[in-house]
């Protein structure tokens, strides 16, 4: 994954397709001035995913495949929010390496990249957070660019791999990561072949393959994703600031009821160290309670708190 010694290949039409299918297969030149544009060959799965959701316009729609894409949506965002960002970014808690990699499954499936890019970028983000290193702050790139423009530049798909040496010691997440488009590949035949199934068992349900698979991958991983990069774009200049910060990062009650409590984006990025962003009992935090479930039953254990100290830091 480290920068290769020939950067006269690196932008060859060969090398992005196949960095398709395998992220290792190449990276950016360290100063290649188009490592910092769109690189639109590359980048057209994403494009793809977003017109495949007009596939409704000839699938329709059924309870069944409604009910089945706000399911996606949900345990997904969890897996998002709870594990690549609360515990690969931030190790705010423990888990087994089972249920570690459960969880990477799931996240991968967001089609948001692998656990290690994820984690690294995020690191990044809150070390730079809101200045020109910053590839999503919105008061220096503006807003279309911090929302998805940066997530398709060359320098953006490469995994710092330095910055998570902690995560890269596991093969199973390495392997993820390389090979981020396998698990949305294997959940979008699934759901297809689930569709497929109702039709025939089930044909009062009135869905199929098609439809599932428009609803339940297409539409769902578009809604997922850009409400997740929110938090870039919308979280950094609508909102409340709780707490002095050296970025602009802010509070957003309604962006944390759409992103399970990442909304509390002033909060975290104040005290980053702790399992819940959501610091007062008013702020809903959908991912701090799901992890307090799963502490209960003893799947994940060690979660972080607010200190006390925080909040005499909260501005009157």
């Amino acid at each position: 994954m480290g920068i290769p010694a020939n950067p006269t290949t690196t932008f060859s039409a060969s090398s992005r397709l196949r960095q398709w299918f395998d992220a290792g297969a190449a990276a950016p030149a360290g100063h290649d001035p188009r490592a910092d544009r769109i690189d639109w060959l590359r980048a057209l799965p994403f494009v793809v995913l977003h017109l495949a959701c007009l596939g409704v316009l000839w699938v329709g729609v059924s309870p069944a495949a409604v009910i089945v894409a706000a399911g996606l949506y949900a345990i997904r965002m969890f897996a998002l929010t709870g594990f690549y960002h609360r515990y690969f970014a931030h190790r705010t808690f423990r888990a087994s390496r089972p249920v570690q990699f459960v969880f990477a499954l799931i996240g991968a499936a967001c089609v948001q990249r692998g656990p290690l890019w994820w984690a690294a970028h995020h690191r990044n983000h809150h070390r730079h957070a809101d200045t020109a290193l910053d590839p999503h702050a919105p008061g220096v790139h503006g807003f279309l660019w911090s929302h998805m423009g940066w997530f398709l530049t060359p320098h953006a798909f490469r995994t710092d791999i330095e910055r998570v040496p902690d995560l890269a010691k596991y093969p199973e997440l390495r392997w993820l990561d390389r090979y981020d488009v396998a698990i949305p590949v294997v959940l979008a035949i699934a759901l297809y072949a689930f569709g497929a199934v109702l039709k025939l068992v089930a044909p009062q349900w009135h869905t199929d393959g098609a439809q599932m698979l428009v609803w339940g991958f297409f539409i769902s991983t578009v809604v997922l994703f850009h409400a997740t990069v929110t938090i870039n774009s919308l979280a950094h200049r609508w909102g409340t600031r709780r707490f002095d910060t050296g970025d602009d990062s802010r509070n957003n009650g309604w962006l944390a009821l759409l992103t399970f409590g990442e909304g509390w984006h002033n909060n975290h990025h104040f005290f980053p160290g702790s399992a819940r962003q959501g610091f007062r009992w008013w702020e809903i935090d959908l991912t701090w309670y799901g992890l307090k479930l799963m502490a209960l039953l003893g799947l994940v254990h060690d979660l972080k708190p607010v200190p006390a100290w925080v909040y005499t830091k909260a501005r009157r």
